[in-house]
């Protein structure tokens, strides 16, 4: 498997979901936030995507969204427990270890935490802008652990596929409001630098 190769084809299908404004419905709005979701041509289920205004520098913003292993994520956000480095491809690309505790043992403790184990990529556009993307892969140094659900490698497009025994009107608030609650608490940490 080549990582360099699947890293970019994540960021190009992030890149294609963010132009591509065909499908999506809204399913939760604030002032600053829109989470809408429309139908996966790549898995059965839905795509989630967030689009949030903050009163931030990109720079600030992009500190705390920063996927490394002793950095400001860590520390604000309390769905990732920690990133451990498995392997640094390039300058923009790499191999982590992602524990999420909090948001997927979510749903009143329906959903198991899980260790993603992500190749992930970032990159800075013309306007500005920037993206990290990430796709699960398998990695010889992290091999799943008894204790935590490992995810399947794919599309991480925060995709619904919790499982077969979920119900479905679990599955459709969760998503929207853990991605609402995301923004907020980003929109706090940016502020805080």
């Amino acid at each position: 498997m080549d990582l360099q190769q699947t890293a970019a084809a994540a960021a190009e299908r992030m890149r294609g979901y963010r132009s591509d404004e065909t499908g999506w419905m809204v399913c939760k709005k604030s002032n600053l936030v829109v989470v809408s979701w429309r139908p996966s041509s790549e898995f059965p289920g839905k795509v989630y995507k967030g689009e949030g205004l903050i009163n931030a520098s990109p720079d600030k913003v992009w500190e705390c969204l920063k996927p490394e292993p002793d950095g400001f994520r860590v520390k604000w956000d309390a769905n990732v427990k920690k990133f451990q480095l498995l392997e640094e491809i390039s300058q923009d690309v790499s191999v982590l270890q992602d524990r999420h505790l909090s948001r997927l043992s979510a749903a009143m403790g329906i959903i198991a935490p899980r260790d993603f184990v992500d190749v992930i990529v970032v990159r800075h556009y013309e306007d500005g802008t920037f993206s990290s993307n990430a796709t699960n892969v398998v990695h010889p140094s992290c091999p799943p652990q008894p204790v935590l659900t490992p995810t399947e490698p794919g599309a991480e497009l925060l995709p619904d596929g919790l499982g077969g025994l979920l119900p479905r009107s679990v599955v459709d608030s969760f998503f929207p409001s853990s991605m609402m609650d995301f923004y907020s608490n980003l929109t706090k940490a940016a502020l805080s630098l």
